[in-house]
């Protein structure tokens, strides 16, 4: 097998594996595991990591960034994601993954009932991915909310 044949097969692989740590990211959420969640980034301060929650400001470090995933999980009953338009960049070390999240989520209920009302919302997503001797780690992710309608039924904005 030629050298060309090989490194193809290494990219192949590490987009495979890159796509696995973002799944495993949305599943840990999707399960409330913080324990989980909190592997999938990178350890330490040695390259700060940081997050961006749709409508949020910026989170720097372990323990804000941790914090607000704990806080989200405690006041979240119900979190469902739908990757779609998943896409994975690499360069060396690094992996860029961009997706549109389709969530639905469902918070606590209200006087006793068991879940509350459920909630669709749009965000596309950005998670950038180092590569450490334990597998690929989240170093950040920053998510913003779908505003605008990409339908193109409304065609009187649209000049002729």
């Amino acid at each position: 097998m030629s050298e060309g044949h090989d490194d193809q097969a290494e990219v192949a692989a590490d987009i495979a594996a890159v796509e696995q740590a973002n799944t495993a990211f949305y599943e840990a959420m999707e399960r409330g595991d913080l324990d989980e969640l909190s592997g999938l980034w990178l350890p330490g301060e040695d390259l700060t990591i940081s997050c961006v929650h749709p409508g949020w400001p910026v989170l720097s470090g372990r323990g804000e960034v941790l914090r607000s995933y704990a806080l989200i999980m405690a006041n979240t009953e119900y979190i469902q994601f739908f990757l779609t338009d998943v896409g994975v960049s690499m360069t060396g070390d690094t992996a860029l993954v961009t997706c549109t999240e389709n969530i639905l989520s469902g918070g606590p209920a209200e006087d006793g009932g068991e879940l509350g009302p459920l909630v669709g919302q749009l965000v596309v997503a950005t998670n950038v991915f180092r590569r450490t001797g334990d597998g690929w780690k989240l170093w950040s992710h920053h998510g913003s909310p779908v505003l605008a309608d990409s339908d193109d039924d409304d065609d009187e904005d649209t000049p002729s």
